[in-house]
């Protein structure tokens, strides 16, 4: 294992691929009698405060999708570094976990929200996708929601102090905090950022297998959706 954050249930997909038979709870039996333990993530201290919506809530916690690009979630967090904190803007599609677009910055403005929504229209190209956030100023704010108009997204927003209204967007964050925020102290916002760029790319999209995708990544799982509705 090089990635010891990766838990039995990651160990047992791992094996199975391999054409080894080894059940969810025989590998979490041996992992415990091993003492390897996943590592567990504390939770995430930003604390932004919610405005007035600008958006009705469209999703309503129904985190599914029946085709790619019909609903994006969006969020931000941060990390400190001895540098300072770096923000990170991401925006999933619920279709197939996949992180579509993403910034980082030093600071957290309505720009690093407005360069993520960017770099996941230049990679997608949508159209009509609703585009579901919380009520933080930045989502809230006149640049991100004349970039929603101008290219033809809908924006929706969740309900206040209500948790569980992008819940599929924290439990990404919570994965990213275990698995590269929370590993070590960080010396700089660059050397972050090179490590969050690298896990979502190499090791989120192609190595980590979701139950709700048949046990697929997300890039796996695409490619196979692509090539069903193209048959």
């Amino acid at each position: 294992m090089t990635t010891p954050a990766f838990g039995y249930r990651f160990i047992a997909d791992q094996l199975h691929e391999r054409g080894l038979a080894a059940g969810e709870n025989r590998v979490a039996r041996l992992c415990s009698q091993q003492r390897i333990w996943s590592v567990f993530a504390k939770k995430r201290g930003l604390n932004r405060k919610a405005g007035p919506p600008v958006h009705d809530d469209l999703v309503d916690r129904q985190f599914t999708a029946r085709a790619p690009n019909a609903v994006w979630l969006t969020d931000i967090t941060e990390h400190p570094t001895g540098d300072g904190k770096l923000y990170l803007c991401a925006i999933k599609d619920v279709h197939s976990g996949r992180i579509v677009g993403y910034s980082m910055d030093a600071r957290m403005t309505a720009a690093l929200a407005v360069t993520a929504l960017r770099n996941a229209i230049a990679l997608r190209g949508p159209a009509g996708t609703i585009v579901h956030s919380d009520r933080g100023s930045q989502f809230r704010s006149t640049a991100f929601v004349t970039a929603l108009k101008n290219n033809g997204l809908i924006g929706s927003m969740g309900r206040v102090g209500a948790c569980g209204d992008n819940a599929a967007m924290e439990s990404f964050f919570a994965l990213l905090q275990r698995n590269v925020l929370d590993r070590q102290r960080w010396a700089t916002r660059e050397d972050l950022r090179l490590a969050i760029i690298t896990w979502i790319e190499k090791t989120y999209h192609r190595r980590r297998r979701q139950r709700r995708l048949g046990r697929l990544t997300p890039i796996e799982f695409e490619t196979l959706t692509r090539t069903a509705h193209a048959a």
